[in-house]
């Protein structure tokens, strides 16, 4: 059966929100909203009309208006997927959290760790930065490659996926803070001596 929040999501005016009438679906016409004026044009599928025990969502298409699977095309859609807008069988069917999506999405979702109920662990990329920039300190000549890296690994990583427990971007600041520091060193130690070279020449 369709969500009921679908349907009226389906309903309502993407423009001003009012309802409209019934009469906007699979109608050869467009429908005007009664309250802005924009046009509508909704063509659905059979099951969305249809409540609990009235349609066989594992029978296969009998007609040509219904509306079939895209992973399975001899049978009957019952949902689109809330991610791609693939029409979807009950076999196809995945709820996540309340949300309707198919296989390929949940592999996607599953490989770019868009899905936190399937996440185990992720990489900790502030930690990582932060490692960077504070290690070679005990090898102090190492920070002229290591703090550029730090400072590069932070910003490349300001926006992936942090730590399944929530924590800021703390880390990530404490190691652009502390790599810029040291580059400011080598800056402050070698530009006088890169000057009196210069004079040389």
């Amino acid at each position: 059966m369709i969500d009921e929040e679908f349907k009226m999501a389906v309903k309502s005016c993407s423009e001003c929100g009012a309802t409209l009438p019934d009469s906007i679906f699979d109608s050869p016409e467009p429908v005007h909203c009664e309250n802005c004026g924009t046009r509508f044009q909704v063509k659905v599928f059979p099951a969305f009309f249809s409540g609990p025990g009235q349609v066989d969502y594992g029978a296969s298409i009998q007609t040509d208006d219904e509306a079939s699977c895209f992973y399975h095309p001899e049978k009957i859609a019952v949902v689109a997927c809330e991610s791609c807008g693939r029409f979807l069988c009950s076999l196809c069917e995945i709820d996540m959290s309340g949300r309707k999506i198919c296989p390929n999405c949940l592999e996607i979702g599953r490989n770019q760790e868009r899905i936190e109920g399937l996440i185990t662990e992720r990489t900790l990329h502030d930690q990582i930065a932060l490692s960077i920039a504070l290690l070679p300190l005990f090898f102090i000549f190492v920070t002229f490659i290591t703090a550029p890296m730090a400072i590069y690994f932070s910003i490349r990583h300001w926006r992936s996926p942090s730590s399944i427990l929530p924590r800021t971007k703390m880390r990530f600041i404490l190691a652009i803070i502390v790599a810029s520091l040291q580059m400011a060193v080598w800056a402050a130690v070698f530009f006088p001596q890169f000057l009196k070279l210069t004079k040389h020449l």
